[in-house]
């Protein structure tokens, strides 16, 4: 088994897909620290313009990312739940104020927890996407499913070393996305920030922000809490790449499914956000860092254990049927 695991793993290699990975986590990342180094640079200058101080004092900006968020929720253009968003993230500004917690000064810690809750919905899949697409339908494009067959193994461990390498590789990308994001975010701002304290534990009940239930962390502690749950999202997004991989025989249209599944699903959320169905939808349940953050929810009736809950259930029918069908269907033909 180890060996088989170890070949897998040898193939995805093989094919560099690890050197785009790589490459897309330093382009976007680095893209992303631009961007909040610019936003954070330009907010100092506004403040020191207007107070003609060199000092600064992080509760100014707060205070001023709060008077333009109420003066956002005048507008006529934004939908019922944009308002409610910008209400819960006034609540969190001022809860922060009220506790000395410094949420503008940006840092590498900062930086790599907001890059992977922001990431949770689409980036990681798609680069999960990249790592198995192929697994079990490139076998058949390149016609070494027969080559692979024929050994003196028996199906369903080949086809469990091709779910383990997944995994694997799937927790290696995590583990990359981790390290490139505090390493080029840390050196860009200058400020690592990882014993600073933060809350969570934010709670939406009835529309309304709960802080009763919130306690102080470290980021370190935060990011790890924020990284087990992406991989509990990239474990069950491997799992349904993989059952896909193994039901349709072409690589570019496990790609497109993938793709139009995850999108697709987007819209169904926020478009038919009030059809109990939809919450039950995997795509629905990817976001786990907003039960953490207290984040608007557009669907009622939801929560981590909830989320999580439906998650795996995804990934165990998905595991199911793929082991199935590759273990029972005639490949050979």
């Amino acid at each position: 088994m180890i060996v088989l695991i170890q070949n897998e793993i040898y193939k995805m290699l093989l094919k560099k897909k690890m050197i785009l990975i790589v490459v897309l986590l330093i382009a976007f990342i680095g893209l992303f620290v631009y961007g909040e180094q610019y936003v954070y640079n330009s907010a100092l200058e506004r403040f020191e313009t207007m107070t003609e101080s060199g000092s600064f004092d992080w509760r100014i900006l707060a205070e001023q990312q709060i008077t333009r968020l109420n003066e956002r929720l005048d507008s006529t253009y934004i939908p019922e739940s944009g308002l409610r968003s910008i209400e819960i993230q006034i609540e969190q500004l001022t809860y922060f104020i009220d506790n000395n917690i410094n949420p503008i000064t940006p840092s590498a810690a900062r930086f790599t927890v907001v890059f992977a809750e922001q990431s949770l919905v689409l980036f990681i899949p798609l680069l999960i996407l990249v790592l198995g697409a192929d697994l079990v339908s490139g076998e058949f494009s390149k016609k070494t499913i027969k080559i692979l067959l024929t050994r003196a193994v028996p199906r369903w461990k080949i086809f469990l070393s091709k779910y383990i390498a997944l995994l694997m590789m799937t927790t290696l990308v995590l583990l990359l996305m981790g390290l490139i994001a505090s390493l080029v975010s840390g050196v860009f701002f200058g400020y690592w920030g990882f014993n600073e304290p933060i809350a969570t534990g934010f709670r939406l009940i009835n529309g309304s922000l709960d802080a009763r239930n919130v306690i102080m962390i470290s980021r370190i502690q935060y990011m790890v809490l924020i990284y087990a749950l992406a991989w509990v999202v990239s474990v069950v997004i491997a799992t349904i790449i993989l059952m896909v991989s193994v039901l349709v025989k072409t690589t570019a249209s496990a790609i497109g499914i993938i793709m139009a599944t995850l999108i697709g699903g987007q819209f169904l959320q926020y478009f038919l956000s009030e059809w109990p169905i939809v919450k039950y939808f995997f795509v629905s349940n990817l976001d786990l860092s907003k039960y953490m953050t207290g984040s608007y929810q557009p669907i009622e009736g939801m929560s981590l254990a909830f989320s999580i809950g439906v998650l795996l259930s995804w990934a165990a029918v998905s595991l199911l049927i793929s082991f199935i069908v590759f273990i029972r269907e005639d490949i050979l033909v």
